[in-house]
C-alpha cells in the first residue's frame, strides 16, 4: 500500500508538472508580446516580493508534517484534529498579516522600480496577484499539509491538473482578445483560489474532520525548528530577483525569469520524483523500521540521482537554444546569455541533488541539528549576490546561488548519511560522481548530438530528443556497471506496482 500510494504520488506529480509547465511557457510569451519586458520583469518582480510573507510560516510546514505520522499511523482523530487547529490558527494569523504586507508594499513598491507606469498601475496589480496566495493561507495550506502527510499527495495533483487546465485555457482565450494584464491576472488569479477551497473541502468530508472538537489549548511543539530552513529555501527562491530588482533594471528580471522558466521546468520533474517520498520515509521512522528505510533510500536514491543526471544535463546543452527560439520576436532586451544560462542549471541542478537527503532529514524532525547550515546557505547567497551583481551582473546572483548551493548540499549528504541512514557519505558521493561525468561527456559531445539547426521548436525538438536519448543511455550504462543489482532490484519493484494496478 505504501508504495502504491508512493507511484501514485509520483506519476499524477508528474503530470501536474507538465501542465505546470505549459502555463509557466504561456502566460510569460504572452505577457513579453503584448506589453513588453519590462512589464513580464514587474510580474515577475511583484511575484517573488509577494512570496516574502512566506517567511512568516517560520519553516511550520516540515514540522506539522513530522508531528502528523504517528498519528496518523496510529489512526488517532483526536490528535490529527488538535494539530489541524493550532495549524489554521497559525496559518489564518499569517493571512490577516499578508493583507497588511500587501497595504504596505502597494504603496512604497512603486517608488523602488523604475518602468514607465503609473503607480495605480503597480499597486493594482500587486493586489491582484495577491488574491490567489490570501486564499492559499487561509483556506488551503493547513488541509495541503495534511494530504501530503497522510501520503495522498496525488489528490492535491489532481485538483491542480484542473485548475492549471482551466487557467491555460483562460489565458488563451483572453490573450485572443486582446485584454489588459490586469484583466489576464484577475481571471486566472481566481481560477487558482478554486484550489485551496477544494483541497478544504475534500479533507473535511472524506475524513470527517471537525476541528470544532479540537482542543483550542493544544500548542505545536518545537513549531520554530524549522525557521532557519524554512528562511534558507525563501531566501533562495527569491533572493536573485529580489537583488536584481534592487540593483539592476526589470528588464534583466524579465531576461533571469525567462531562464527560470526552463530551469523551473526541470526542477518541477525532479521535484516531482520526490513529492509525497518523504511521507513514505517517514511513517518508516515512526515505525522504527530503519533497516528497510537504509534499504529503500538506497533504491530510491540511484533512481532519483539517475533522472537528475539525465535531465538536468538536458538542460544545460538545450536552455540557450530554447531561450534564442523562445524570444525570437522580442527586441527589447537581450535574451542570449550562455554563461548565465549554464550556471543557473548548475545551481539548480546542486539544489535538485539535496532533496533525497533533505526528505529523510525533515522526515526524522532533524531542523534543529541542521539550522547552522540554513543560516550560512542564506547569507552567503545574499552577500556574494549584491557584491557580484554590479559587476556581472545576472551572471554574478547566478555565481552566489551555486555557492550557497554547495556548501547546504554538502551539509544535508553528510547530516542524512552519518546521523541518520549510519552509513559512509563516500557510496552518496560515488553516486553523484556519475552525474558529473556524464554532465562533462555529454558537453563535450553536445555539437555532435544536433541533427538539426535550432532554429524552431520543430528542430529543438528534434535535437532535445537525440540528447536525452544519448545522455539517458550514457546514464543508464554507467549505473548499471556499478549497481546493476541495485537498479534490478529498483525496476522490479516498479513493475510489481505496475501489475498491480492493471489488476
Amino acid at each position: 500500500m505504501r508504495s502504491k500510494k508512493a507511484f501514485l504520488n509520483v506519476f499524477t506529480n508528474l503530470i501536474l508538472q507538465i501542465f505546470i509547465f505549459v502555463y509557466g511557457f504561456v502566460v510569460p510569451k504572452i505577457i513579453m508580446s503584448n506589453f513588453g519586458s519590462d512589464v513580464n520583469g514587474l510580474v515577475s518582480s511583484i511575484t517573488q516580493f509577494l512570496a516574502y510573507i512566506s517567511l512568516l510560516e517560520s519553516g511550520i510546514g516540515p514540522v506539522v508534517k513530522s508531528i502528523l505520522y504517528k498519528p496518523i499511523s496510529e489512526k488517532d482523530t483526536k490528535k490529527i484534529e488538535d494539530i489541524l487547529y493550532a495549524t489554521e490558527r497559525f496559518f489564518k494569523s499569517i493571512a490577516f498579516i499578508f493583507v497588511i504586507y500587501i497595504a504596505v508594499l502597494a504603496f512604497a513598491y512603486p517608488s523602488i522600480v523604475d518602468i514607465s507606469k503609473s503607480k495605480l498601475y503597480v499597486s493594482s496589480l500587486i493586489i491582484i496577484i495577491s488574491i490567489s496566495i490570501f486564499a492559499e493561507y487561509f483556506f488551503g495550506m493547513t488541509y495541503r499539509l495534511f494530504l501530503q502527510a497522510n501520503q495522498e499527495t496525488y489528490v492535491i495533483s489532481i485538483i491542480e491538473i484542473i485548475v492549471y487546465m482551466l487557467a491555460i485555457l483562460a489565458v488563451v482565450i483572453l490573450a485572443k482578445m486582446k485584454v489588459s494584464v490586469h484583466m489576464l491576472k484577475i481571471f486566472s488569479t481566481l481560477i487558482f483560489v478554486m484550489k485551496p477551497l477544494t483541497q478544504n473541502y475534500y479533507v473535511k468530508r472524506k475524513f470527517n474532520i471537525n476541528l470544532k472538537n479540537a482542543d483550542k489549548d493544544y500548542v505545536i511543539k518545537n513549531k520554530w525548528d524549522g525557521l532557519a530552513q524554512h528562511i534558507a529555501y525563501v531566501i533562495h527562491s527569491n533572493t536573485d530577483i529580489t537583488v536584481l530588482t534592487l540593483f539592476s533594471t526589470l528588464s534583466e528580471v524579465s531576461v533571469y525569469s525567462v531562464y527560470l522558466l526552463v530551469v523551473k521546468g526541470v526542477k518541477a520533474l525532479i521535484s516531482a520524483f520526490s513529492s509525497g517520498l518523504d511521507a513514505s520515509f517517514g511513517d518508516m521512522i515512526a515505525k522504527n523500521e530503519k533497516e528497510n528505510l537504509r534499504d529503500k533510500f538506497g533504491l530510491y536514491e540511484i533512481i532519483y540521482l539517475m533522472i537528475t543526471t539525465v535531465l538536468f544535463t538536458c538542460a544545460i546543452i538545450l536552455i540557450v537554444p530554447f531561450v534564442k527560439i523562445y524570444t525570437l520576436d522580442i527586441h527589447d532586451a537581450n535574451y542570449v546569455r550562455p554563461v548565465f544560462g549554464v550556471l543557473l542549471v548548475i545551481s539548480e541542478c546542486i539544489w535538485a541533488i539535496r532533496l533525497p537527503y533533505l526528505a529523510i532529514t525533515y522526515a526524522a524532525g532533524h531542523f534543529k541539528e541542521t539550522r547552522k547550515g540554513a543560516w550560512v546557505e542564506c547569507i552567503t547567497n545574499i552577500v556574494i549576490s549584491i557584491v557580484l551583481v554590479r559587476r556581472l551582473g545576472i551572471t554574478g546572483v547566478a555565481i552566489g546561488t551555486i555557492v550557497a548551493m554547495t556548501i547546504r548540499t554538502l551539509e544535508f549528504i553528510y547530516h542524512t548519511d552519518r546521523k541518520i541512514l549510519e552509513v559512509s557519505i563516500l557510496k552518496s558521493f560515488k553516486k553523484i560522481l556519475i552525474l558529473v561525468i556524464v554532465i562533462i561527456i555529454v558537453d563535450l559531445v553536445s555539437d555532435k548530438l544536433y541533427v538539426l539547426e535550432n532554429i524552431s521548436y520543430l528542430n529543438w525538438l528534434a535535437n532535445a530528443i537525440v540528447v536525452f536519448v544519448f545522455t539517458s543511455v550514457l546514464t543508464f550504462v554507467l549505473n548499471y556497471i556499478f549497481y546493476n543489482k541495485e537498479l534490478i532490484k529498483a525496476l522490479k519493484i516498479v513493475k510489481s506496482i505496475l501489475l498491480r494496478k492493471k489488476k
